[in-house]
Order: C-alpha cells, then sequence, then structure tokens
C-alpha cells in the first residue's frame, strides 16, 4: 500500500467517529490541546442542547421525568418478527441491520439501538428528535422513511426502507472525486431535502457524505436524524455544540448562536469534497483543521467552472450573515446559476435520470455496503427479546426512560 493510500485509509477510520469519541481522542493530545480553539472547544460539555446541560449526574428518572416519545404506530410488533440477514451500519448506540419480515418478506433496514449506552451519554433528547424527524419526513423523496418503531426492555427498534446503493462516502472513497454534472445532481436534490426539513423549522446539523445513501436507482436518500433540531424558526438559533469534525461551521466552533445557514455550510463543504476528494479545511492535525476553518482563506483550484466557484465561495462563507441561504434560505440556492441545469420540479419527481447506476440486482446485493459491516456477525441478542434473567434493575430503569416510543411486547412477559 503506497503511502498515500495509507493517509487517505487513516482519513476514512477517522471519518467514521463520533464527535464524542472524538473529543475524547483529542483531549489526550498533548499538542493539539495547546492550540488555544481546541481548549476553548474541549471547555465545552459533551455535545447536548443547552437545556439539559447539567453538571450533576442525573438520577434515574422518576415517571414525571421520563420522555414521552409518543405513541407507537405498530404496538405489536416484536424483534422475532424479523429474520436478521446482515449488519449493514454501525454508530454509538447500536447497529444497522438488514432484515426480512418473517410474514410479507419484506425488506427493512432495522436500527437497533442499546438503551444503556443512550443514557450513559444522556442522548434521549436526540433519539426522540430522530424519532419525531423520521415520522414527519414520508412526504420528501431524498428522506429515508421510517415504517415504525418499537422497543424491547433494553433496545430500541427503528424499521426503516432499505436502501442499498451505498453510502455517498462509500462511492467517494472509490473514486475519489466526482465530476461536475454528477456533484450537480447530488448536491440539488441534497438541498432539496434540506430545504423541505428547514420548511419544517428542522435544521438537519449533521450533513457528511456517510449520511447520504444512492437508492437502487441511483437517487440520494438522506438519512441518520439523530442531531436535528426541531421548532427553529427561520430566523431562530441554537447554540449546540454537534457536527462531525470536518464539516463544523465557524460559528459552531466559536461557540455561538447559529440558525439554519449552518446546514449550507455543511452542503458546499459536501460539494467541495465531491469535487476535489478532501473537505475545504481538512487537515489530519486537528488543531490545524479547526484553525484552517476558522481563519483560512477558502482556496479553489481552477479545474472547476465559474458557477461553482461561485457556489462554492457563497456556501462556504464564514460570516454566516453573509452567507448564501442566510434570506431567502433554500430559494437562493435553488436560483443560483451553479443549478440553471436543474428543473427542480423533474428533480423532486425522481424524472431526471442519475448520472451514476449502482446496479444492485436485489435486495441481497450488498456489494455498496463496506465489509466492514457486512462481514461482522449478526448479534443473536438482535432478534430476541430479553427473558427474565436479563431483566436487570439497569434494563428496568433504562426501559423506563422510553415511555412512549412504543412497546413490543408487553413488559409483563419479561417479568
Amino acid at each position: 500500500m503506497t503511502p498515500s493510500n495509507c493517509s487517505l485509509l487513516a482519513f476514512m477510520k477517522q471519518r467514521r467517529m463520533g464527535l464524542n469519541d472524538f473529543i475524547q481522542r483529542l483531549a489526550t493530545n498533548s499538542y493539539a490541546c495547546k492550540h488555544p480553539e481546541v481548549q476553548s472547544i474541549l471547555n465545552l460539555s459533551p455535545p447536548q442542547d443547552a437545556e439539559l446541560m447539567n453538571t450533576n449526574p442525573s438520577p434515574p428518572p422518576s415517571p414525571s421525568q421520563q420522555i414521552n416519545l409518543g405513541p407507537s404506530s405498530n404496538p405489536s410488533a416484536k424483534p422475532s418478527d424479523f429474520h436478521f440477514l446482515k449488519v449493514i451500519g454501525k454508530g454509538s448506540f447500536g447497529k444497522v441491520l438488514l432484515a426480512r419480515h418473517r410474514t410479507d418478506d419484506q425488506f427493512y433496514a432495522v436500527k437497533v439501538l442499546q438503551k444503556k449506552a443512550i443514557l450513559k451519554k444522556k442522548e434521549e433528547k436526540h433519539i426522540m428528535s430522530e424519532r419525531n424527524v423520521l415520522l414527519k419526513n414520508v412526504k420528501h423523496p431524498f428522506l429515508v422513511g421510517l415504517h415504525y418503531s418499537f422497543q424491547t426492555a433494553d433496545k430500541l427498534y427503528f424499521i426503516l426502507d432499505y436502501i442499498n446503493g451505498g453510502e455517498l462516502f462509500y462511492h467517494l472513497q472509490r473514486e475519489r472525486c466526482f465530476l461536475e454534472p454528477r456533484a450537480r445532481f447530488y448536491s440539488a436534490e441534497i438541498a432539496s431535502a434540506l430545504g423541505y426539513l428547514h420548511s419544517l423549522n428542522i435544521v438537519y446539523r449533521d450533513l457528511k457524505p456517510e449520511n447520504i445513501l444512492l437508492d437502487s436507482q441511483g437517487h440520494i436518500i438522506l438519512t441518520d436524524f439523530g442531531l436535528c433540531k426541531e421548532n427553529i424558526e427561520p430566523n431562530g438559533t441554537t447554540s449546540t455544540f454537534c457536527g462531525t469534525p470536518e464539516y463544523l461551521a465557524p460559528e459552531v466552533l466559536h461557540k455561538q448562536p447559529y440558525d439554519r445557514t449552518v446546514d449550507w455550510w455543511c452542503l458546499g463543504a459536501v460539494l467541495y469534497e465531491m469535487l476535489y476528494g478532501l473537505p475545504p479545511f481538512y487537515s489530519r492535525n486537528t488543531a490545524e483543521m479547526y484553525d484552517n476553518i476558522l481563519n483560512k482563506q477558502l482556496q479553489l483550484k481552477p479545474n472547476i467552472s465559474n458557477a461553482a466557484r461561485h457556489l462554492l465561495e457563497g456556501l462556504l462563507q464564514k460570516d454566516r450573515t453573509k452567507r448564501l441561504g442566510c434570506t431567502d434560505d433554500f430559494i437562493e440556492i435553488q436560483n443560483h446559476v451553479f443549478f440553471s441545469p436543474i428543473s427542480w420540479d423533474e428533480l423532486n419527481a425522481k424524472k431526471i435520470t442519475p448520472p451514476f447506476n449502482p446496479n444492485v440486482t436485489g435486495p441481497n446485493d450488498l456489494r455498496h455496503f463496506d465489509p466492514e459491516f457486512t462481514d461482522e456477525p449478526v448479534p443473536s441478542s438482535i432478534g430476541c427479546s430479553p427473558d427474565s434473567a436479563l431483566v436487570t434493575a439497569s434494563i428496568k430503569e433504562a426501559s423506563e426512560a422510553f415511555v412512549g416510543f412504543s412497546y413490543a411486547p408487553s413488559m409483563d412477559s419479561y417479568l
């Protein structure tokens, strides 16, 4: 393996880390910690909404403090309804598995989250946001759909559309960069999805190639809504420190209030990466990368069109009050000259032929999933409801924290 390939591999591995894990590693890097901007960032609490931050450990939730995630759309669902076939993704709190329903033989992506891991990091509210946002996404062609959700004593289950064209990250990893027409098509579909979320007063906050999937025809599907922030009015702001290091906007790093234009910064970063192969301010040295995001002037090589250059300069404007999209949001993106070849009505109707066809032969075709996931054995516990020996005090505590997410089956059957 060449040195450049080793560097790329290291970059890919780093990109799979969540922000919590990233900050823990950053905190152990003595050189990085000396950088004033990094020191400022490390003074923050873990990435959570400001209203949840508390320096004292939280006691177990009492009935009055339980987080109610709303009624179940399928209260009788249970893990044994599914035949779990392959691991197709992993995250901080669990795994995503390809599963076939035993009754209707339909294939689904089932996201299985460990309650104890969520509670340990005090991330209940983000899980609630993910479910709420998923329930609102059924009307948009470029957002993953939630069929229903349910829970057992120790796990939460999201039954999602199964998308097997591969992560945009996976295709970028293989091809290094895309030609401009392909990058335009993907960024248009992404922008359409972000514009729709903004119309619901939702800021996505975590746009990156790992969260952008291709369906079997090659259309974009945005997934993973755990960091979405709801109820952000057109001029509203929030101040939570969260996201993925390479894509953090300057105002987030500065710990300033930010608004929906943070998503347009991320769109600019993803478009830049599609055209050039790396995020715009990337450095293997994390302190230097943060310094670049805050202070370095955007550098664009001359191998892109003037329209692409102008769009990137608008989206990657460090001052959010001057960023493209700050006044009329998605309309400004839509009307940019870079997207003049795009008919937005045809795009949203999926009438534009995608520039790349994943050529999958069917649901069992896993060629576009990383073998790092698919080679992993499916845990036997995924498809089981916990028996009485497993229902410990800690599991009971976990089960009480997610009232209303949905139940499957009644807790009485475990005791």
